[in-house]
């Protein structure tokens, strides 16, 4: 069952996160869909079997934490493969004591700009009616996992990074907003070094350490069409030069595959492909 890490949800009223701007021209999707209504009967099987591939992959690495991400939207006009990413860890405790893959991440609920921390099993996570039926992971190294693992079993923990205030393309060095690929990487910050408490410590870590936003291309008419009609996209937390000139520094799943892999805290990045 899906868990929000502090009080009840309503099931179809939450978005992941995505990073397009194009998401203003077509307003009930982010990721999961906003409107109320139950996936089909081909999305929820699609979904299970993406979970069952994932499971047996996870299982296969060895790893007991991973990044995992899904696609839910079709990125590739920004050079990007995948929209929104969780941590994953295995509940050696789950399912009779075999064990199960837990997500924890973030997730905004739709038409505001607010957003919860929720865990949720891998069916969750993938029936959310995704672009492509298709998963990467990337399996922290055993260092790393030692570290995370016990934040994402403390409820208390794991909320310590969380910023409610919600923006699609929050900056990726301001603290006034947080999207959900953003406090995935500030929660690993803070697991990796135990004095980056607090946001804006994870985020000058997270520079002095080689992190590199991606940096969206977007228009001014774009920019303006997204701020007026969406609740959860800001733009007021980026540099003025940047803001002005379209570039959007944000924290993308591909940055931070590339970041982990990079500086050699994971890799490589496997990925789950339908029929796999």
């Amino acid at each position: 069952m899906s868990k929000r890490l502090a009080a009840p949800w309503s099931r179809g009223a939450w978005a992941a996160a995505t990073l397009t701007i194009a998401l203003v021209a077509s307003p009930a999707h982010a990721g999961r869909p906003c409107e109320e209504g139950k996936p089909t009967t081909q999305q929820l099987t699609a979904g299970l079997e993406l979970a069952a591939r994932t499971a047996r992959q996870l299982d296969a690495s060895g790893a007991q934490v991973v990044l995992l991400a899904r696609a839910g939207q079709d990125l590739s006009k920004y050079g990007l493969r995948w929209s929104h990413l969780g941590l994953a860890y295995k509940d050696e405790s789950a399912n009779g004591g075999q064990g199960a893959w837990r997500v924890v991440h973030k997730l905004n609920a739709c038409g505001t700009d607010r957003a919860d921390l929720f865990r949720q099993g891998l069916g969750e996570f993938f029936n959310d009616r995704p672009f492509r039926y298709e998963a990467a992971f990337v399996p922290l190294t055993r260092e790393a996992q030692a570290q995370v693992l016990p934040l994402l079993r403390d409820n208390t923990a794991v909320a310590r990074m969380h910023t409610p205030r919600y923006s699609m393309v929050a900056y990726a060095f301001n603290t006034r907003y947080q999207q959900s690929n953003q406090w995935v990487l500030e929660t690993l910050a803070m697991a990796l070094e135990p004095r980056n408490q607090s946001r804006s410590r994870a985020q000058g870590w997270l520079r002095d350490e080689g992190y590199r936003p991606s940096v969206l291309h977007i228009d001014t008419f774009t920019r303006l069409g997204a701020r007026l009609t969406r609740a959860n996209v800001e733009f007021d937390d980026h540099p003025t030069g940047d803001r002005f000139a379209g570039r959007i520094a944000t924290v993308t799943v591909d940055s931070m595959f590339d970041w982990v892999v990079r500086t050699q805290r994971g890799g490589p990045v496997q990925t789950v492909r339908q029929g796999g």
